[in-house]
């Protein structure tokens, strides 16, 4: 199933199919799925809603087992290996940690759903395994033998379902399916005769992963030796168990690129390292346009393919000092608005491969030693090749898009871009309760790379321990929870103004940009007069 995607905000959305962010999912988007290379698919299912009957049967919507089957089979059809599980019920009924939780109607409603399921799909494919559950909650190890207990169930369920489940590939799941967790904490059901994995999911560090607190480096000697440990524990307690990283993801959303594949490229190595089968998380808005079949990052894809190939990849470098005051990036040649053109040396971290060559979004070929040159450790445009997209008077824009080749590895990509400090466009009134849509013109890269959020007394509006924090993440606050941006607009949300309403004082959000230097942002005060 190596390497494997996630057909995430699907099946799984809460109440519904169809009511996050992706319509009912159509036949063809196996066709990208199969196209692109991979050769799993893991189906994420929401049971929560979906049932005709309560305790103590806990009977399946017929309508609803037999749209997940169907979907099954739009995967088969492709001879993808398939992977269904109980998904976000982990949360929406099935949360042991919860202090007035009912453990015993939790089990009984657990073990009917796979007894259901386990009936419906029991003569599917040999292709298809079954997941017991997707990220159940557990902070104790009281908690986590609950968890056990779950896999326990879901076992014995699956088994009694009959067909061919008693030979059906199963994967288990550990606490929060957290690798610590479950490294510590998970024990195999003692009746399990079936073939069956391990799996866990992998988001770490927390803060670049899901853009909280202004990080957005990655690289250091540190942060290698970090993930390369964390990604370890779950084969060092389980040196001959099949392991599956079933989730896994740095968003091209709010992840700067040359950090984001290198953390790609080392999660890939370390869980290779490991022979752990890797399932890419996908919510629709990542990396699969399901409408038209384009890949928002292929990069990201095309370095974990080739780490399967056993080659190296030959990487883009970017800040590692998270204490630096500035942040830089060979993903990017920057030039601002009403500066001359110069020469733009990009150091690379090349892994033993040498530069094949570099074209144009056009196709055109640039030619060595005249639009470019290349050392031991950097590639260098020069001005004269530059000057073609960018110059003191051009306005600002994504200028070009080069794709550099390497003798091994996955190509890369550096985007061209005149830039200049955003501005907004409208000074709109906020209101509780919404969401505060902020109209802007982006002028250079159109990406928030931060927001930092400190009221009128110099108190920062969430979260004061961040002043501990190195300088470009002191006061900033999170990605999607706090703030977000959406094409033409940067986006306060709602909870940030609550916030302000609670601190009774006016607020500063200070908008930055890419490239992160002095003067790159612009700011919008939230007047808690003004609700």
């Amino acid at each position: 199933m190596n390497p494997a995607w996630n057909l995430g905000n699907t099946l799984d959305a809460v109440p519904y199919e169809g009511m996050w962010n992706n319509p009912p999912v159509e036949d063809h988007v196996f066709d990208y799925v199969v196209e692109r290379g991979f050769k799993g698919v893991r189906i994420p299912v929401t049971w929560t809603n979906l049932h005709s009957s309560g305790a103590p049967d806990w009977t399946l919507d017929p309508s609803w087992l037999q749209r997940v089957a169907d979907v099954v089979d739009m995967a088969l059809a492709r001879d993808l290996y398939v992977t269904v599980n109980v998904h976000h019920d982990s949360w929406e009924w099935a949360d042991v940690t919860l202090p007035n939780a009912n453990i015993t109607q939790i089990q009984d409603r657990f073990r009917a759903i796979w007894e259901q399921v386990g009936t419906k799909l029991g003569c599917v494919s040999s292709l298809v395994s079954f997941e017991s559950i997707n990220e159940p909650p557990a902070d104790t190890e009281a908690e986590a033998q609950l968890i056990n207990e779950f896999n326990e169930i879901f076992v014995e369920a699956v088994t009694e379902a009959g067909g061919f489940n008693t030979q059906r590939v199963l994967q288990l799941t550990g606490p929060v399916s957290d690798a610590a967790k479950t490294a510590e904490w998970f024990v195999p059901p003692a009746n399990i005769q079936q073939p069956w994995a391990l799996q866990y999911h992998y988001y770490s560090p927390y803060d670049f992963i899901f853009g909280a607190w202004g990080k957005t480096t990655w690289g250091s000697a540190e942060d290698y030796a970090t993930l390369t440990e964390e990604l370890s524990l779950v084969r060092r307690a389980f040196p001959d168990i099949p392991l599956i990283l079933g989730e896994y993801d740095a968003s091209h959303l709010n992840t700067e690129p040359a950090a984001r594949w290198k953390w790609f490229d080392q999660v890939a190595r370390v869980s290779t390292q490991h022979g752990v089968a890797l399932v890419v998380w996908d919510n629709g808005l990542d990396h699969l346009d399901r409408n038209t079949g384009v890949w928002r990052d292929p990069v990201a894809l095309d370095i974990v393919e080739a780490v399967l190939r056993g080659e190296n990849n030959s990487l883009p470098d970017a800040t590692t000092d998270h204490g630096d005051l500035e942040q830089w990036s060979s993903a990017f040649v920057w030039n601002r608005a009403g500066e001359t053109v110069g020469d733009a040396e990009l150091p690379w971290l090349f892994h033993g491969n040498s530069l094949v060559g570099v074209r144009t979004q056009t196709g055109a070929s640039l030619v060595q030693g005249a639009d470019y040159t290349v050392s031991s450790s950097a590639v260098t445009f020069r001005a004269s090749f530059l000057s073609r997209f960018l110059g003191p008077d051009v306005e600002p824009g994504s200028k070009a898009n080069l794709t550099l080749t390497f003798s091994s590895g996955a190509p890369s990509v550096v985007e061209v871009i005149q830039w200049d400090t955003p501005e907004f466009l409208a000074q709109p009134s906020p209101a509780l309760g919404q969401d505060l849509n902020i109209p802007v013109q982006y002028k250079g890269w159109s990406m928030v790379a931060a927001v930092r959020a400190v009221a009128e007394d110099g108190t920062f509006l969430f979260d004061d321990w961040t002043q501990w924090l190195p300088p470009l993440q002191q006061g900033r606050i999170t990605f999607n929870g706090q703030y977000f941006f959406d094409g033409e607009q940067v986006v306060i949300r709602s909870a940030s103004l609550d916030a302000v309403a609670s601190l009774g004082q006016p607020v500063d959000f200070e908008f930055e940009f890419y490239p992160r230097v002095p003067g790159n942002s612009i700011t919008f005060t939230v007047d808690p007069a003004d609700f």
